[in-house]
């Protein structure tokens, strides 16, 4: 699958020399990473960054011939944690594909990653099967995808968040009540003193996440027209 500046990618240190940090981008040959975009800031130990073997997520910098220029401080917290969940899944859906065709795999993941990611195939392949079907054939395609979907369905992400509301007007608990009544698929528990909890389980973690912070701007809103004390103890 051929690389863009600007992607974020899985590599392994490979080895350290000079002022220069050489990695295996996964599936992609070899980056490299001076130490300027290691870290922000003066780095006393390299070691405390990265080590032989250790997974880094780097984002791509430039791409000259055979060179790719990386770096590793650019990468945010966020794009860390989705590359090495989507990686995950990445390893799940492989091992999926081999459970469902045996001998064949190899060859048919070796056509799908000459294109795209297996994650991004068999996500496409869900609502729209064909290409999977003229790979693996219609009742292959069927298992491989009533595999992933079984899987899907047991496992759900949950995203919480605590928020303080508080009132000094007469009927501030009342306020408070009505605007945390008119929230739905959310699970809402009074903890003490004015603090709440509220819990959203999906199956698309970012999804639930999304919905949650939408469902606490409509509370500040509301808050702030009643007059009502709003913040949120735990992002």
């Amino acid at each position: 699958m051929a690389l863009e500046v600007g992607d974020t990618v899985l590599c392994t240190v490979d080895r350290i020399v000079g002022t220069t940090v050489f990695v295996t981008i996964e599936d992609n040959g070899e980056g490299s990473i001076v130490f300027s975009e290691i870290a922000p800031g003066r780095i006393r130990n390299i070691r405390d960054y990265v080590v032989p073997k250790k997974k880094i997520v780097c984002k791509i910098l430039r791409i000259s011939g055979d060179r790719i220029d990386l770096s590793l401080r650019r990468v945010s917290q966020k794009e860390q944690k989705e590359l090495r969940e989507k990686d995950k899944l990445e390893k799940s859906y492989e091992s999926i594909i081999r459970s469902a065709i045996g001998n064949r795999a190899d060859n048919v993941l070796d056509e799908i990653t000459k294109k795209e990611k297996v994650f991004d195939f068999l996500q496409e392949a869900k609502t729209n099967p064909k290409e999977l079907e003229k790979l693996v054939g219609s009742e292959d395609a069927r298992k491989i995808l009533e595999i992933i979907n079984s899987q899907q369905k047991q496992k759900k992400g949950v995203v919480k968040k605590e928020i303080i509301l508080r009132s000094t007007a007469p009927k501030g608990v009342e306020i408070i009540k009505e605007i945390l009544g008119k929230i739905e698929g959310t699970e809402i528990k009074y903890l003490s003193a004015g603090k709440y909890s509220l819990k959203r389980e999906d199956h698309d973690i970012k999804e639930a996440d999304q919905k949650l912070r939408e469902i606490l701007e409509t509370i500040e809103k509301k808050s702030k027209s009643k007059d009502i004390f709003f913040s949120i103890t735990k992002k």
